[in-house]
């Protein structure tokens, strides 16, 4: 049904990007990049987070993690991450299946620097065994309630 949902958004603000479902999870960024064929790196994954009273998608690059220091700088707060039965609940889409797509009008989408360095990065397309293929820009362009590029990551292997 989710995966529905996205192709539905899709058509209806008039873009077509190709999703590709998969007969294996693609629900971790390992699992993804298997599936996809492609380096860790270029899978776009989608984090959930509640800032204030306010609920937020942040997509980053599949090789880095939340730096909690410029986190803290650019929200004003610490990195709360919601539970699985909150994502579902606020966010719309279960774990796996994430994306910043067709999102509910009070969540907002941020996408982090790291997945500039691609000409083309994979996305979940809504549900745990699919993916869209699209350079950073159409991500920012097609994702919902897009508020803007942050740098809040570092590389996994920092401390």
């Amino acid at each position: 049904m989710s995966v529905e949902k996205v192709k539905n958004y899709f058509d209806r603000i008039g873009v077509s990007p190709e999703v590709i479902e998969f007969e294996v999870s693609s629900a971790t960024v390992e699992l993804a990049a298997k599936a996809v064929g492609v380096e860790e790196a270029r899978i776009a994954k989608s984090l959930s987070f509640k800032v204030g009273e306010k609920y937020i998608v942040l997509v980053t690059a599949g090789d880095v993690k939340i730096d909690n220091h410029k986190y803290k700088s650019m929200f004003h707060q610490k990195a709360h991450m919601l539970s699985a039965e909150e994502v579902t609940e606020h966010i719309g889409y279960n774990v796996g299946g994430v994306c910043s797509f067709d999102l509910p009008d009070d969540v907002d989408t941020y996408l982090d620097e790291s997945l500039k360095r691609f000409e083309t990065v994979y996305p979940a397309a809504g549900g745990s065994n699919n993916a869209v293929k699209l350079t950073p820009d159409q991500l920012a362009e097609y994702s919902s309630n897009f508020r803007g590029w942050v740098d809040v990551t570092k590389p996994k292997f920092e401390q």
